[in-house]
């Protein structure tokens, strides 16, 4: 579980994230998507939406919260999958956020504010006008309250917003043959947050305010469902178990898994947790032990083995690890990090014989994944080291774009156009770059003009 700085920039760019957001990191899982991307792909098929056109982001954040932004992307907080009772909890929760996007709610907040500062503006007016005609405590009155009245009228449209979520869930959970009770012992398990301040709720609910009307609603609809006693399978169970353990042995402090998880509990998930957080106390040799005998009992599961890399590799001893990320892409071939992993381990050696290699990986990770700027960067320093500048400079344009870091990018497609032969598919993605990167810089900067060289 690594969080790449440069992915996380190129998210707040590419979608305009407010800072609040970013107080956490962004992290790349490839197990965690994976079983994300399992419960909520159903729920946009049913919707009518392309899977591949919704962005699945994790937030690393023990605050229960998941919403939508940047028009089609789902951020859910790892807190969230920890507290969750089952998997239905939250299948409930990524049903209720398809809804969101469904009902392209978000594109309508916009509208909704605006329609809220109308009562707003017209109350402070009387308020002023109040005032003028020598009322001056009735017009401060009417002054005073004119954001209440905005705030009230917003709030109708945020409760209707909530309520056609909640029913679109359902609709999702029962066109998909999933049980609505995860959504309902949600709601439930956290009403409580309804009697604390706003200030003290979790992030979740303050933006989907819950009301008795909402969960009566919620609570009849559910009774009806044909699928309310379907319940998840054992394997579902311990899978989010599993990743729940994960996500706790690399969240809290050692001291805190050991004591959740210690030495007597050998089920797998504790043996997981153990693993991970004996690994982050510097504690190798136990590490060693734990990983090595959940690979023992599942000599074929990818993620064991890409963590065993991932502890060697950030221990120093990135030969070391090669074998295992190499183990973990013969498993799971489609997975992009997992390919990454391995090119970062083999650039790291220093050795050359591993370059050709290394590049075949990127190649592959980036046509999965072409705005993973953090590839991009690992793709400059093969080439660079195989004494292609060109093609560095290249790379390096992709990921300044891929971040959004356009007059990087430009500066750099520009030092590798000349370089690259004329027609070739390198040349032409340069000639691409500078032509969109310079309308995007003209975009921000009107008033300046803004060149580069054809040669």
């Amino acid at each position: 579980m690594r969080a790449l700085i440069a992915f996380v920039s190129g998210l707040a760019c590419v979608f305009g994230l407010s800072g609040p957001v970013f107080a956490q990191n962004l992290i790349r899982d490839t197990e965690i998507e994976l079983m994300l991307r399992d419960y909520t792909d159903p729920f946009l098929v049913a919707a009518g939406l392309d899977p591949n056109d919704v962005g699945l982001y994790i937030i690393a954040d023990p605050a229960i919260n998941a919403f939508v932004t940047g028009g089609q992307n789902i951020f859910m907080h790892t807190g969230t999958i920890l507290e969750a009772d089952d998997p239905l909890q939250i299948k409930g929760v990524l049903a209720h956020e398809t809804g969101h996007i469904s009902g392209a709610h978000l594109a309508r907040t916009g509208q909704a504010m605006n329609q809220a500062a109308i009562p707003m503006v017209a109350t402070l007016g009387l308020g002023i006008l109040a005032a003028l005609a020598g009322e001056s405590g009735a017009g401060a009155a009417l002054m005073a309250s004119s954001q209440q009245f905005g705030a009230l009228q917003f709030f109708t449209y945020t409760r209707t917003q909530e309520s056609s979520a909640d029913q679109a869930a359902l609709r999702f959970l029962e066109d998909t043959g999933t049980s609505p009770q995860g959504l309902m012992d949600f709601f439930e398990r956290f009403r409580y947050q309804e009697a604390f301040s706003p200030a003290r709720r979790y992030p979740y609910f303050r933006t989907h305010p819950l009301s008795s009307a909402r969960v009566t609603a919620l609570r009849n609809s559910v009774a009806n469902s044909a699928y309310i006693d379907q319940p998840e399978t054992p394997e579902e169970i311990e899978r989010l178990q599993r990743l729940q353990a994960k996500i706790y042995g690399f969240m809290a402090e050692p001291g805190h898994v050991f004591y959740r998880y210690p030495e007597t509990d050998q089920s797998l998930p504790a043996r997981y947790a153990r693993a991970v957080a004996y690994f982050r106390d510097a504690r190798m040799d136990d590490a060693r032990s734990e990983i090595e005998s959940l690979i023992a009992d599942e000599p074929d599961n990818p993620f064991f083995q890409e963590l065993y890399g991932q502890m060697l590799f950030e221990s120093g001893m990135a030969e070391e690890s090669i074998p295992y990320h190499r183990r973990s892409v013969e498993l799971m071939p489609q997975a992009p990090l997992l390919r990454l992993n391995l090119a970062m381990s083999m650039i790291a050696t220093d050795d050359d014989e591993y370059l050709e290699e290394a590049l075949q990986n990127l190649r592959v990770t980036l046509d999965m994944e072409p705005d993973n700027s953090f590839a991009w960067y690992q793709l400059s320093i093969v080439h660079e080291r195989n004494g292609d500048t060109a093609r560095a400079q290249l790379a390096v344009a992709e990921q300044s774009y891929a971040i959004g870091n356009n007059a990087r990018a430009m500066q750099f497609a520009a030092r590798a156009r000349p370089q690259l032969e004329p027609g070739t598919p390198d040349w032409y993605r340069a000639s691409e770059l500078l032509s969109v990167v310079q309308a995007n810089l003209a975009a921000e900067n009107p008033r300046q003009r803004l060149t580069f060289s054809a040669r």
